[in-house]
């Protein structure tokens, strides 16, 4: 019993003493909620995915968010800089080429935007492209413009931009898709409707149509879809590019779908266009400046 007593005294010494080693901090986690998540999909465009993405720096100062960037298994430079951007979450997902002897299993749109759509914590997820720039204020107007249509009560799924094709159109524009219902080509969406209808069709749709799709389904769902027309997006689009739309297999494939699923819908898509000037010339300074870089990008998007 001695030598127990003289451990339990030596014990109840150490346990008395002083400790002379620092108690390690604990991390601070943070609990803020983003008010808008920034989705976009990427491959092998890395100086026009630089220009998005700075673009949306410049409209989030101010505004808690998080940008998430799904790329396509770019060999461009792409991943090397995304992952040396710590403000953006980066999801890889191979979609060309072979692994292991093996081609890898093309995935459609719908399946590459859902990982980023349904990792999004925000309320309001935006899409755009890679090759969108966002002019100044887009955001936040986009925000405001839902807040008081929500506050109005109306269910909103949807806030889509006016965007331009640059440098072919010379007006902002928003589509109206069959049915006379507004689509969202760029813009917000709310996370609760994209929930309510399972989020992007995965299934039927290559590339080209799903999003007019989605659009859809939101209405068919009984939320609406409405303008923002202070938020304006330029969209590069060369005639590399529309050459390859008028010669292109699956855009027929994606457009025999969509007239299949929707084509009770009456109205036919049109263009609903205002009349705003870019006084500062956004598109002619980012665009133009990458281009006198570089030559024109090759890849439009990892399903294209």
């Amino acid at each position: 019993m001695g030598i127990v007593n003289r451990l339990r005294r030596s014990l109840r010494r150490v346990n008395a003493a002083p400790s002379t080693l620092a108690a390690a901090p604990v991390p601070m986690v943070s609990r803020q909620k983003p008010s808008v998540s920034i989705v976009l999909g990427s491959y092998n465009r890395r100086p026009f995915l630089e220009a998005a993405i700075e673009s949306v720096r410049a409209n989030c100062v101010d505004i808690p968010h998080e940008i998430i960037v799904i790329d396509g298994g770019s060999s461009d430079g792409s991943l090397d800089w995304l992952m040396s951007q710590r403000d953006i979450v980066t999801i890889v997902q191979h979609n060309r080429g072979s692994f292991r002897g093996k081609p890898i299993e093309r995935k459609s749109w719908g399946y590459f935007m859902n990982l980023g759509f349904k990792a999004a914590q925000a309320d309001w997820i935006l899409m755009i492209s890679d090759d969108c720039v966002l002019l100044p204020g887009a955001i936040a107007a986009s925000l405001e413009t839902a807040r008081q249509a929500v506050a109005s009560g109306k269910r909103v799924g949807g806030v889509a931009y006016f965007f331009r094709n640059w440098p072919a159109d010379r007006r902002y524009y928003v589509q109206e898709t069959l049915g006379a219902r507004l689509m969202v080509n760029h813009g917000l969406f709310s996370r609760e409707a994209m929930q309510v209808v399972g989020f992007a069709n995965e299934d039927d749709y290559v590339f080209y149509k799903a999003d007019g799709d989605l659009s859809l389904r939101i209405w068919d769902a009984d939320y609406a879809i409405i303008p923002a027309p202070d938020s304006l997006v330029e969209h590069y689009y060369d005639d590399a590019e529309m050459v390859r739309q008028s010669n292109n297999s699956v855009l027929d494939h994606d457009r025999g779908v969509y007239a299949q699923q929707w084509g009770h819908l009456r109205g036919k898509p049109r263009r609903v266009e205002i009349e705003t000037i870019d006084a500062s010339r956004t598109a002619e300074t980012v665009f133009g400046a990458i281009l006198s870089r570089s030559s024109a990008p090759q890849e439009q998007h990892p399903n294209g």
